[in-house]
């Protein structure tokens, strides 16, 4: 009987699965979770994904066969590596495997290219040599030491123009209110992060969540909760507001790169690991509403796209572009002009070919930013709180309605998520429902100018880990710049530092 070596996640149709397979439903979820892989893994085979739904990676021993798959959006991050006897490591973490015999760890610089403009590590390779991702929506075979990985899916887009707005709502609708139930069982309980936005007002509303979990700011500014706590008062459940002070945040950057194991230069990481250990102090699980701007044009730059029209393919590659070529050569030390950020997205302006440019812009983000920062980040910060985070809206049959739906129904000239947001209005009052996006603000642009907090940072830059991979004078004069009023360079400052911040725990 194949075995599961190593699993992490959460299969929604596990009833009907059950039942299908010969099941008891009253075991522990941990027992029916991996009797339902090990056996739809004997009867389906490589095919196995076709008949999941839900948050899953996993690897299973057959005989003298591994076979690990990852699930069609990368929800669940998966790695593994070949040790030079031919033995593979894998699993959920980058930590477990280091800890095995025949790791060997050396630092894959050519990966610092590709996050200073990302902001995040995207595609295969890691910041550890020989440490592969297993790319969502494939699978991996491992047999007699030789290594074997295909893609059993990818997003498809088809759009069918036969249908109206409040047809296209309707089936949004009423396919996340078919999803909900699935999502919690009958005996758990769960919150809901809630921003003041559309995506976690509508996962509230349409959930059987008993309490709210939202963070804020002592600078009005910058703070949604206001909003979040109106969005909960209305729908009659309890509020939590955690407030994020520039103290407690910069003293969560370590404990975030190290439980991230790769940098990430998203500052919203930071906020969200504390509002996990927040939301961890009262319960076990959470909803939290990712996924849906990727599928329904949910970013303001999306409503540019006719613009960009085909010149996305050059330099399109994702939410964050943060560093072009010149400059990083110019504060680099070592540069390698074939390590091009465009290279790992070339595939999918392959495959949206003669499709619109908001399809193509939305397919680069759900293959290649929702992997490599959204969901690693959900992840990883849940994980280390130790909470559960559920993501109602990230689903294959949700996704299924977004590749059907032609792009005037996802942007229009006065908004975005247009179908999305006419589903929501059906629980939601329109001044929430179509409440303009405002993203997940952090003040780290002022904090980081700040010399109460920003001490580390300047300590960071001209450091001896520092020199080896930058021109200490040029990357101080980034900052020298910033702190005299470029605030736009504090989205480079912080991908520096939060890189040498990574780089001090692993490698010292």
């Amino acid at each position: 009987m194949p075995e599961i070596i190593k699993y992490q996640g959460h299969i929604r149709n596990w009833k009907s699965l059950c039942d299908e397979l010969g099941i008891d439903k009253n075991i522990s979820r941990e027992q029916r979770e991996y009797q339902i892989i090990e056996k739809a893994y004997a009867k389906w085979g490589n095919s196995i994904a076709e008949h999941l739904y839900g948050m899953f990676a996993f690897a299973i021993k057959d005989n003298d066969r591994i076979f690990a798959l990852r699930d069609h959006f990368g929800t669940v991050p998966f790695y593994y590596y070949v040790t030079a006897d031919k033995k593979l490591l894998c699993g959920s973490t980058i930590r477990e495997i280091m800890a095995e015999s025949g790791f060997v760890k050396e630092l894959n610089a050519d990966m610092l290219q590709i996050y200073l403009t990302l902001t995040y590590v995207a595609g295969e390779d890691t910041f550890f040599k020989g440490v592969k991702k297993l790319m969502p929506g494939h699978w991996l075979e491992f047999k007699y030491g030789e290594l074997k990985i295909e893609r059993y899916w990818k997003p498809d887009f088809k759009p069918d123009y036969s249908k109206s707005l409040d047809e296209w709502a309707d089936e949004i609708h009423s396919t996340i209110q078919q999803i909900m139930p699935e999502v919690l069982d009958e005996n758990e309980t769960a919150e809901s992060f809630l921003s003041g936005g559309v995506d976690s007002s509508y996962v509230l509303a349409i959930s059987k969540a008993n309490r709210a979990d939202s963070c804020g700011y002592e600078d009005e500014r910058f703070d949604e909760s206001p909003l979040a706590e109106k969005t909960a008062e209305l729908l009659g459940v309890e509020f939590s507001r955690s407030v994020i002070t520039p103290e407690s945040y910069f003293e969560t950057v370590p404990y975030v790169m190290e439980n991230m194991e790769q940098p990430l230069g998203d500052a919203s990481a930071i906020v969200f690991a504390l509002g996990c250990k927040a939301a961890a102090e009262h319960t076990k699980i959470c909803y939290s509403g990712e996924g849906s701007d990727e599928f329904f044009g949910g970013y303001n730059m999306y409503r540019n796209a006719e613009r960009y029209g085909d010149n996305l393919k050059n330099f399109y590659v994702g939410n964050t572009n943060i560093m072009k070529e010149d400059e990083k050569q110019r504060i680099l030390k070592s540069y390698n002009p074939d390590v091009l950020p465009i290279n790992l997205v070339k595939y999918i302006y392959e495959e949206t070919e003669g499709l619109d440019p908001l399809t193509k812009m939305s397919d680069v983000d759900i293959q290649i930013w929702l992997e490599g920062d959204i969901y690693l980040n959900v992840n990883k910060m849940s994980r280390s709180a130790g909470l559960e985070i559920r993501m109602p809206l990230t689903d294959r049959r949700i996704f299924n309605i977004a590749s059907r739906m032609p792009s005037e129904y996802k942007v229009n000239d006065v908004t975005n998520k247009v179908a999305f947001r006419t589903a929501a209005a059906k629980v939601l009052p329109e001044e929430i429902a179509f409440r303009k996006k405002l993203g997940f603000i952090v003040p780290i642009r002022i904090w980081l100018a700040d010399e109460r907090y920003n001490a580390d940072v300047r300590a960071k830059f001209s450091s001896e880990n520092a020199a080896k991979f930058f021109d200490v004078a040029e990357i101080q004069a980034i900052f020298d710049d910033y702190t005299g009023g470029n605030s736009d360079n504090w989205r480079k400052i912080w991908t520096i530092y939060t890189f040498l911040v990574w780089y001090e725990i692993y490698f010292g």
